[in-house]
């Protein structure tokens, strides 16, 4: 059974509105990287089952992958509490996205709020 989750526009606002922490991979079948990362991406899933892991094909979602801005696959999104915190490009090693997976549940969500809260003030 796959602990990830295919994220469509369908069900992509409702995932991310319900869960307070889920990890994005924007990815595509023809991307060799994206392959490469799947595995790595699907142990992290098996290893934070508290986490939603989900999955965007951006082939068939391009909407989605055009909300977000995506210019290059595999990108890797992590949203808290409905708040993009973390989105990279490439592919990363399995050290890598455990550490990425850690600093971001380490994260004070209020402080996250008030730093982009501050943002948007300075930029009125």
């Amino acid at each position: 059974m796959s602990s990830t989750v295919e994220l469509t526009k369908e069900n992509f606002d409702q995932t991310v509105t319900e869960n307070e922490f889920v990890l994005i991979d924007f990815w595509a079948s023809w991307c060799g990287p994206c392959r490469m990362f799947a595995p790595v991406y699907e142990k992290a899933a098996q290893d934070n089952p508290d986490l939603v892991f989900g999955k965007v094909d951006t082939e068939a979602q391009p909407e989605l992958a055009q909300a977000f801005g995506i210019q290059s696959i595999p990108t890797l999104m992590i949203v808290r509490d409905q708040v993009a915190v973390f989105a990279q490009p490439g592919a990363l090693p399995e050290a890598a996205l455990t550490d990425v997976i850690g600093q971001a549940r380490k994260l004070d969500m209020d402080e996250v709020r008030k730093s982009i809260a501050a943002q948007q003030d300075d930029a009125q």
